[in-house]
């Protein structure tokens, strides 16, 4: 029997503003199918771990050096997440790909949020402020943000949500992931663990 709400794991690496996004909506009441219950990141240093604590929401480490690779990494973030009775994944900043047969067994419960309007600079190689760079470079008039499921393929997975954002003269690649992040990241993700959250409860 499913718990009265999706119990929501966030995997971050760095400075974890989309998790702070996912818990302002959740005390906001914006996300009330959801609530995060796990914080997971694979860098010790990442600021993510500290909103985590000040959020009171349990966190761990997963250093893939440390855990014999990829596999080792993966049970352990298989065991992390069972024993926190996670219902769905959010990828948020999380600069690790999951392999294959991780995300075939969490099929369709993985969320990621890519700073691109897919199919647009995305794929391997693209994340964090390469991806505004590239935008820049081939000088497009809008980008935006997508939340999508997480398959085998990187950003191949089923789109859920997506949200323009302008491209202004001037823009640096700093100052246009900043305007995607606040205009389309910081909107879609509470936005789409909600939609989620609810489809995971009513047994969709």
């Amino acid at each position: 029997m499913l718990s009265q709400t999706c119990r929501v794991a966030v995997l971050v690496s760095g400075g974890g503003t989309n998790l702070q996004a996912i818990l302002d909506a959740q005390a906001a009441g914006s996300i009330s199918h959801g609530e995060v219950a796990l914080v997971v990141s694979n860098n010790r240093h990442a600021y993510a771990l500290e909103r985590a604590a000040k959020a009171g929401i349990p966190a761990k480490v997963l250093l893939r050096q440390e855990l014999g690779g990829q596999a080792g990494f993966e049970a352990a973030l298989e065991q992390a997440l069972r024993g926190a009775r996670i219902d769905l994944i959010v990828l948020a900043g999380f600069l690790t790909i999951l392999s294959p047969d991780f995300a075939r067994r969490w099929d369709r419960r993985i969320l990621n949020v890519h700073p691109a309007l897919i199919p647009a600079f995305c794929g391997k190689g693209y994340y964090g402020l390469r991806v505004h760079e590239e935008a820049l470079r081939r000088g497009v008039k809008v980008t935006g943000a997508t939340v999508h499921f997480v398959n085998e393929i990187p950003d191949g997975g089923e789109i859920l949500l997506q949200k323009a954002v302008e491209v202004l003269p001037g823009d640096t690649p700093e100052t246009l992931q900043r305007r995607v992040m606040e205009q389309a990241e910081w909107i879609l993700l509470p936005k789409a663990i909600e939609i989620v959250s609810a489809e995971i409860l009513s047994g969709a």
